[in-house]
């Protein structure tokens, strides 16, 4: 882990200009101070000079040991380490154990594989087979990355070379119209279901952190629906119309589906009892909520996969990412629970709210929703923006006089999905797409933006006065 001494000392830099300037009119020094250390890791996050969990964990030590949040070297301790007894982490981690099930045992990719022997036969058929794969895998793989990058992408990258579509001249025959289908579909179910990307979970402990609200599993999913089925509906069909593939029917993808799923052989019991465990947790997230926490039900499935045999503890001793995600989360959401602790957001909320006098809640809901959305095109990563942004749009339009603030967090929690279709390296799997050739530099910007634009519409044209309607 060699760092790259540019891009460590940029952060380092803008943290210490920071420090240096007086506090402001209504803040403590010490309060100032922890602010300079909080933007350092964000710059940090995005430039990322080392790993990003790293960052985060030299972040909350810099901040304990010069005791910017507590007073006491014990108290300074307890709340370094609070974020590891922080449940929503822990959430987090177990849906990365579902995902390992998925894939070590298989069942990801035979339900991929079957979509697209079923809806294969023609190209508008495969690209609602590869948005059905997606739904299917969404509710239990919190990284995107893992699911689209990792199970469907390998899937359907074997596709286009069957119509002889390679990546450059030939890519519009049909790849460049299944790797925009996959992206686009992934950016949607990862805004439609809590457990259907890493950030989602983290954004709702910030949401509770920064203006006490809490938000269950079926209270997301109802929230996003009639969007979600919207563009799900529309969205192969729209990629068609938009970005035409030259192709239109495929019949020889049916028959290699079938050709893989004989190669896989029989379903496996392994593969039953995933599915079996995985809508057990799947009903006690939806209706369980009042007898037993959703991390519970987490660890009590994994507990059922290693007693079952559908995962070895070595498998979740070796799962890197799930622990690594676990360290980043947890002291993310310790740095961000320590903006609210020193006063630092309930200061800038009311700041912001003396900006915004005379705007109206409705307007000013749906302008901080657009600029949430669009400052993403300065992020390389949604758990950065998540954390540097989300805090301070909550508490800015949390502090209007009439505001509905659990529809402003509703709105603001769900963009983080859908903003991944901006750009090339907007969310985890657009550098899986873009790497694989068949969607050129231009057409991957043009695309990201029209489809942005369009997400973004469907997303305020419908969702504002629905939740508005069930929220009011």
């Amino acid at each position: 882990m060699k760092p790259n001494v540019w891009k460590a000392a940029i952060p380092l830099t803008i943290g210490a200009v920071i420090v240096l300037l007086p506090a402001p009119e209504g803040l403590t020094q010490n309060a100032w101070y922890f602010f300079a250390v909080f933007v350092a890791v964000i710059v940090g996050l995005v430039l990322e000079p080392i790993p990003a969990a790293p960052i985060g964990f030299i972040g909350v030590a810099v901040a304990t040991v010069l005791m910017l949040v507590e007073p006491t070297p014990g108290d300074s301790i307890r709340w370094a380490l609070g974020g590891f007894s922080n449940s929503t982490v822990w959430l987090i981690f177990g849906a990365f154990m579902f995902a390992m099930g998925y894939e070590k045992t298989g069942l990801g990719r035979r339900i991929a594989l079957v979509l697209v022997k079923s809806l294969g036969r023609n190209t508008l058929g495969l690209g609602y087979a590869i948005t059905l794969s997606d739904v299917a895998l969404a509710p239990f793989t919190p990284s995107n990355t893992a699911r689209s990058g990792g199970t469907i992408f390998p899937i359907i990258r074997s596709i286009p070379v069957l119509y002889g579509s390679e990546p450059g001249e030939t890519g519009r025959k049909i790849g460049s119209y299944i790797m925009w289908t996959a992206l686009a579909a992934t950016c949607v179910t990862s805004s439609m279901f809590l457990t259907g990307m890493a950030p989602n979970l983290l954004a709702l402990d910030l949401v509770k952190k920064t203006v006490n609200l809490e938000i269950s599993w079926t209270a997301w999913l109802v929230g996003f629906l009639p969007v979600g089925v919207i563009l799900l509906v529309a969205l192969p069909l729209l990629v068609y119309k938009l970005y035409p593939p030259e192709i239109k029917a495929s019949e020889e993808v049916p028959q290699w589906a079938s050709q893989e799923l004989a190669r896989m052989g029989p379903i496996t019991m392994k593969e039953v009892t995933m599915a079996i465990l995985a809508g057990v947790a799947l009903v006690f997230w939806i209706f369980g909520r009042n007898f037993i926490d959703a991390t519970t039900v987490a660890l009590v499935v994994i507990s059922l996969m290693l007693i079952t045999g559908t995962a070895r503890w070595d498998d979740i001793l070796s799962n890197r990412q799930a622990w690594n995600v676990l360290a980043w989360f947890a002291t993310l959401v310790t740095l961000a629970g320590g903006l609210a602790k020193v006063g630092f957001t309930e200061w800038f909320g009311a700041r912001a709210a003396a900006l915004f006098q005379g705007v109206s809640p409705g307007l000013l809901l749906v302008l901080l929703v657009a600029t949430f959305f669009f400052t993403h095109y300065m992020f390389a990563s949604l758990t950065a923006h998540t954390t540097a942004v989300l805090p301070v749009f909550l508490a800015a339009g949390a502090a209007v006089p009439g505001m509905n603030v659990l529809v402003l967090s509703l709105m603001l929690v769900y963009a983080l999905g859908i903003m991944g279709i901006l750009t090339p390296y907007a969310t985890g799997p657009s550098p899986v797409y873009f790497g694989s050739g068949y969607i050129p530099r231009k057409d991957f910007w043009t695309l990201g933006l029209v489809f942005g634009a369009i997400f973004l519409a469907v997303f305020l044209i419908v969702g504002t006065p629905y939740l508005l309607a069930i929220q009011p």
